[in-house]
């Protein structure tokens, strides 16, 4: 990967499915360091290495920096738009074969858990390796119905050091980061993450 969210070369930016071993907490406390991050030693956007605990009460809980993306008809969406019910924010591009494994799962949560939780599919859109036109005549031709974000600023990737894809952070309704998985994720961790979402400690 590199500092344009990976975007130089597909194989390079794609964490690969059996990376991900399980969830992290909010605070980095994983096996894997961001070289994208501007905090330098840990893989959230803040830097924030006290403490171990992930739980919604725990006083090192970090507020997701927000950012913002835009819809396919071009209208801008900021992070904190979404506050009030929580977010599964998913950074993806369609050159990346990992994410493609994990949308259908990504679909299919979305089904049945949209009403309660806001998924942004948040794509990385270079303009160069990946454009709107190609992202969304993807998504479109799998059939996908979670709501398409495009990080054409990469603004987003930037705030959160995304050096390769897919990364996925899971943030309360208060806008808190409270656990996050780098690489595809199984339908298992998908669900995990969210019980931690709906189901606070």
């Amino acid at each position: 990967g590199n500092s344009q969210a990976g975007a130089s070369g597909g194989q390079d930016g794609n964490a690969t499915a059996g990376e991900n071993a399980g969830l992290r907490n909010e605070n980095g406390s994983g096996t894997s360091t961001n070289a994208g991050n501007a905090s330098g030693s840990n893989a959230t956007p803040d830097g924030n290495t006290s403490g171990s605990s992930a739980t919604p009460d725990d006083t090192t809980l970090t507020l997701a920096p927000d950012f913002t993306v835009y819809d396919a008809d071009g209208n801008a969406h900021k992070l904190s738009d979404f506050q009030g019910k929580p977010v599964i924010l998913n950074f993806w591009a369609s050159w990346c074969g990992p994410c493609k494994m994990e949308m259908p799962d990504f679909d299919e949560k979305y089904m049945a858990y949209g009403e309660d939780v806001h998924f942004l599919m948040v794509n990385l859109t270079d303009g160069n390796q990946e454009t709107v036109e190609s992202a969304s005549g993807f998504i479109a031709s799998q059939g996908y119905s979670f709501p398409v974000f495009y990080d054409t600023d990469i603004e987003g990737a930037m705030k959160y050091g995304v050096n390769s894809v897919p990364v996925t952070y899971f943030i309360d309704a208060e806008g808190y980061l409270v656990t996050w998985g780098r690489g595809a994720l199984s339908a298992d961790l998908l669900q995990q993450g969210i019980d931690v979402l709906i189901n606070p400690l």
